[in-house]
């Protein structure tokens, strides 16, 4: 073998090949998206959206992104400020309730403040009882139907992402430079404003980020809202204009608009530098409140749990009491079924592709297997609709080929093998959160010393050996874990599930969003409790983990990394 393979590959070129086979499939997608909307046939389609649909929906997409943005930098990091550096009654509860918005989908809390805000909902009846109105023209109420009602809801739903990222940092943060800056006359605000919060930079900016993209990537609430961003005009344009070529070329400018965000972060933190030894580190103890101050911080706090969980918690299980006759519903039946099964599918797909690429980086260390990890997590960064798009024209691709080759050799029609089953559905799926399952079975395998694998051959062990018997029992949680993540988000994804579902064929998130739709909110609500309760098995793990002390080093790539897994 020549050096330059070898420098190029890693010891061992098989294995690499195997990860860089992986790697291909995953990012297939992108690449034909982008192959289809540069193509020259699409150019008068890209003209007329350019001049109609392409202006109003960028401005929209931008001012939610922004205001989302924004609304969760100060949601997240005054919870995670308060958690992190007060003490008072209660505060345990609200280091958990202050994630579980985080189990509640976007187009789940749409529908329910949809309802909530509604003129027969239960804000406006009581509005109604105490002011004495009888009708909606005596009393301003604000639309829940508008930009700024999809600005609140999506704030409210994705600030976790910023509250995690952000209270790992002030949970790490030294005493030591808080104190310099009381010494030198800040009060206890300003050395927040001076020291801890320029400190927690990279964290808030990597968790504003992946709300972000999360806002770019639904596809649900944008419509229930009525606000039309790039993602619904992909899905307006495809299904019901039948311009394949057009939504993927607006597919192009939402990848775009990720590639700005994702450098947008990394140069918001280019010349920042934290490396803190843990020997060094004295941890700020939390000032304890009483009275007043107390009541007051955890108003603060229960505050975004009321908006973000609790409210839409409500409306579900309002709905649901009203609807115990759908538990025996074949709908409901077959979508449970239908979900599971593609999220059982999807998980151990994700975690086969996972440990292929992350074993390849450990047994083969070189710049390709390296830059393997890195292209893993894009998929995580690319809305479901432009998934959904990518996928679709390789496999049709694939189907009208193999259907044909059958026809000709032996006069069998084999149809749409691929695109008109589950297949799609998985595949896209897998693509999307292979990052979530790739960070967490890296970071395992990253704590399996090398010395293990070294006395293994020693012993005799082949690799594949040496991978059932060492590897996998040590890393048995972490692949638990793994699948369990991309079991729940496959559950909720609605993004590509409803532009690649088969016909007649639904899942809890596809009944979820054709009920609501169509304003049968209550026939929603079992669904949606489930996707819920499913969700909340997740969030309760994710606290745990986030509760750990086990961190040695806090620098701007582990809290992106955490991030990422989260």
């Amino acid at each position: 073998m020549s050096h330059a393979v070898r420098a190029l590959l890693g010891t061992r070129p098989a294995i690499a090949m195997g990860a860089f086979a992986v790697i291909a499939l995953a990012a297939m997608p992108i690449a034909a998206v982008l192959l289809i909307a540069l193509s020259s046939g699409g150019s008068g389609t890209l003209a007329h959206l350019v001049s109609t649909v392409l202006p109003e929906s960028a401005r929209v997409t931008v001012l939610l992104m922004a205001g989302v943005g924004l609304g969760t930098a100060a949601t997240g990091v005054c919870a995670a400020w308060l958690i992190s550096s007060c003490r008072f009654p209660g505060k345990r509860l609200f280091e958990i309730a202050l994630v579980l918005p985080l189990a509640m989908p976007l187009y789940i809390t749409a529908f329910a403040y949809i309802e909530f805000f509604d003129y027969t909902g239960p804000l406006q009846t009581l509005i109604r009882h105490i002011g004495g109105y009888t009708s909606a023209r005596d009393y301003w109420f604000p639309d829940i139907r508008s930009l700024p009602g999809a600005i609140f809801i999506m704030s409210s739903a994705l600030y976790p992402y910023v509250y995690l990222t952000s209270r790992i940092v002030f949970l790490m943060q030294s005493a030591t430079a808080l104190n310099v800056a009381r010494t030198l006359g800040r009060s206890a605000l300003g050395a927040f404003w001076s020291v801890a919060l320029p400190l927690a930079r990279p964290a808030i900016v990597a968790g504003v980020t992946l709300a972000m993209m999360e806002c770019l990537n639904d596809i649900g609430a944008v419509e229930l809202l009525g606000v039309r961003t790039l993602t619904f005009a992909v899905f307006d344009t495809w299904l019901n204009r039948g311009s394949l070529a057009g939504a993927a070329q607006i597919a192009a400018v939402m990848l775009a608009v990720v590639a700005l965000l994702v450098v947008g972060e990394r140069m918001a933190r280019r010349k920042q530098r934290f490396d803190v030894a843990a020997r060094n580190i004295e941890p700020a103890r939390p000032v304890r409140l009483t009275g007043w101050r107390a009541a007051a911080v955890a108003m603060a706090c229960a505050a975004p749990v009321v908006t973000g969980f609790l409210i839409p918690g409500y409306v579900l299980l309002d709905f649901a009491s009203r609807r115990l006759d759908a538990l025996s519903s074949p709908a409901l039946h077959s979508a449970l079924i239908n979900s599971l099964t593609l999220a059982s599918a999807t998980a151990a797909t994700a975690i086969l592709a996972a440990l292929a690429i992350a074993y390849a980086a450990r047994l083969s260390p070189a710049p390709v297997t390296a830059l393997f990890g890195r292209i893993a997590v894009l998929g995580y960064a690319v809305p479901g609709t432009v998934l959904g798009i990518g996928v679709l024209i390789p496999l049709a691709g694939f189907d009208n080929w193999l259907d044909g080759r059958m026809r000709d050799l032996f006069g069998i029609a084999t149809g749409l093998l691929l695109t008109g089953s589950g297949a799609a559905i998985v595949y896209a799926c897998s693509v999307r959160f292979l990052a979530v399952s790739f960070g967490t079975i890296e970071a395992g395998l990253g704590k399996i010393s090398g010395h293990m694998d070294m006395a293994a051959r020693t012993l005799g062990r082949t690799l594949p050996q040496t991978l059932a018997e060492i590897h996998l029992p040590l890393m048995r949680k972490c692949i638990a874990t793994a699948g369990l993540l991309v079991f729940v988000d496959t559950l909720k994804e609605l993004s590509a599930t409803i532009l690649l579902r088969p016909f007649n064929f639904d899942t809890l998130a596809t009944l979820v969003y054709q009920t609501t739709v169509r304003g049968a909110y209550e026939d929603a609500a079992l669904p949606s409790l489930a996707i819920v309760m499913a969700g909340l098995v997740p969030v309760i793990l994710l606290v745990g983990r986030a509760d750990s002390e086990d961190l040695v080093r806090v620098t701007p790539e582990t809290i992106e990394g955490d991030a990422l897994r989260v």
